[in-house]
């Protein structure tokens, strides 16, 4: 009785997993995932389009890895805490050429990708032509050549850098991409012609799934989108928004409305590829709720006010983005960092900082905000 009533003192989340645990008499056995292969967008990206385009300037990555690392963040993100959690190397992007090891899994993921096929180029918007369609593409033709690798290799170090093909069936695929397929639309359509969208956009995302599961993938760990509303980039192009249109956080809530709407869908979703990839372990992760609860807790979570912005240049109606130079009233402007982003959640209006992804990731990676509500770690195990 006393164990019990402790449970019931628990955060919701992590009560139903040792509730599950006390009933079955057991934790699932751990994965030991020898490898992860990754699909997103900037979210999640590792290099991809920094290799291939113009690469991240400084102070991008200069927190952590004392230099720019292809991540839109001043250090680590969410898929790289993920690694560091499983005992994996960080994720080498597909697209780089130099210094990669992909034993243990690639990253397809770059920054601006949608899950559909986008209509715009990277310089008008900043849409990655690398859609989830192409990143599926590159993971078949690498899947396919490293095979053929793998067998021509002729010595141990050639096989260390490459994937070992028998460990495709026993690796994570994890996906975090879908915010930008939103931010396009709010760009380009109402909130109703956008919502009537939103099922082809989660038809593309499960078969994307299904085509990995053909493949032999059996593992699959796929976030939702987070609370777009609470970008602060949002306040630069809406000076003056009417008091209704966002919350007590600063976040506008019909981008947060159309959010909760998408992640509604893709849950209901992932609930049919349960039904339909019977030897598939798919994990659904609420990243959102993850995401809007450090925003809507931030003083009490040790941050400063969530609209705050680390590096760039905003003054009044100037804005310079981060790692670039402007002309302002006159003089040259360099977007610099605040200098102590370990307090700032926000690091460029856009992307979190290393902080707030470390945050998020202590509270997903445990299963306490996952359906089932098991730890990254049990993620092969069937619910």
């Amino acid at each position: 009785m006393v164990i019990w009533k402790q449970l019931m003192l628990l955060p919701c989340g992590l009560f139903l997993v040792l509730w599950v645990l006390r009933v079955s008499g057991g934790a699932p056995p751990s994965c030991s995932f020898p490898a992860i292969y990754n699909f997103g967008d900037s979210n999640s990206d590792t290099g991809g389009i920094s290799a291939a385009f113009e690469p991240i300037r400084a102070p991008y990555g200069e927190g952590f890895f004392g230099k720019p690392a292809g991540r839109d963040s001043d250090g680590r993100l969410i898929i790289d805490f993920m690694a560091e959690h499983l005992k994996l190397p960080y994720l080498s992007a597909y697209l780089n050429s130099l210094g990669i090891n992909f034993g243990n899994g690639a990253n397809f993921a770059t920054g601006g990708s949608t899950i559909r096929r986008p209509n715009e180029t990277i310089f008008e918007f900043g849409i990655s032509p690398f859609s989830l369609d192409i990143q599926m593409a590159q993971f078949l033709q690498f899947k396919a050549r490293t095979a053929d690798l793998y067998r021509q290799a002729k010595n141990p170090f050639e096989r260390s850098i490459l994937p070992n093909p028998q460990d495709f069936e026993k690796a994570l695929y994890t996906f975090d991409i879908g915010q930008n397929d939103l931010s396009l639309g709010f760009r380009k359509l109402s909130f109703d012609q956008l919502r009537a969208q939103i099922p082809d956009i989660i038809n593309q995302l499960a078969a994307a799934v299904q085509r990995i599961y053909v493949q032999g993938g059996r593992a699959f760990w796929i976030h939702n989108t987070g609370p777009i509303g609470c970008l602060p980039i949002n306040l630069f192009n809406n000076r003056n928004p009417a008091p209704g249109d966002v919350d007590e956080h600063g976040c506008f809530k019909g981008q947060n409305d159309m959010a909760i709407e998408f992640n509604r869908q893709l849950k209901d979703e992932v609930m049919k590829l349960r039904a339909e990839l019977p030897q598939a372990a798919i994990t659904y992760v609420d990243a959102y709720a993850a995401k809007y609860g450090l925003i809507s807790n931030a003083k009490n979570e040790g941050f400063k006010d969530p609209m705050k912005v680390c590096c760039g240049y905003h003054v009044k109606y100037d804005h310079v983005w981060c790692g670039n130079k402007a002309t302002v009233n006159g003089k040259e402007v360099f977007g610099g960092s605040c200098g102590n982003a370990s307090s700032v959640i926000s690091w460029d209006g856009v992307h979190y900082t290393q902080a707030a992804n470390q945050w998020v990731a202590n509270r997903i990676l445990t299963g306490a905000l996952s359906n089932p509500p098991i730890p990254i770690t049990q993620a092969c195990n069937r619910s």
